[in-house]
């Protein structure tokens, strides 16, 4: 896999927002939408917003966010003059790395997929589980159709402040 030119740019407060959301939906996957501005250089993040994970067959290896939910959040984003810039997931006890499942129902062309791996840290089980949010990366759909789509690594530059324009 060859890595993009292009970075992903969030303010910590989101990076943390999203290894959290992932930790507190443990041991299934968690979900959510990346509203921001797609710019030269890259994808810059506004806002990391959770969705429900509808997914009640595999929900501990699998995601769906509701159409209905998708479509709320894409309009509240474009009342605030954002855009969907990427969504992201965790891998409960797997690596931060995309799945042969994540590529196949990408669909998104130029949008970032972050994934986080949640691991356990040993202590209870099931629900009583404990865990953390181990390494957190971003992946770029590109490609100019289903045909030829992939995610290529996206470096992920994380600061206090994320001046948008």
């Amino acid at each position: 896999m060859t890595t993009v030119s292009t970075t992903l740019r969030m303010e910590q407060a989101q990076f943390d927002a999203i290894r959290e959301h992932g930790e507190a939906t443990y041991p299934n996957e968690c979900c959510g939408v990346l509203l921001g501005r797609a710019e030269a250089g890259g994808n810059t993040v506004v806002d990391a917003v959770r969705a429900g994970n509808i997914r009640t067959d595999s929900a501990h290896n699998r995601y769906q966010i509701a159409p209905q939910e998708l479509i709320r959040i894409q309009r509240a984003a474009r009342e605030k003059g954002l855009d969907i810039v990427g969504f992201y997931h965790s891998h409960p006890d797997h690596p931060a790395k995309w799945s042969k499942t994540d590529l196949t129902e990408a669909h998104w062309f130029g949008c970032s997929y972050v994934i986080t791996s949640v691991v356990a840290d040993g202590a209870g089980v099931g629900e009583t589980a404990r865990c953390r949010a181990a390494e957190t990366n971003s992946f770029l759909l590109t490609g100019t159709g289903e045909e030829d789509k992939r995610l290529e690594n996206q470096p992920i530059e994380v600061a206090a402040a994320v001046g948008v324009r």
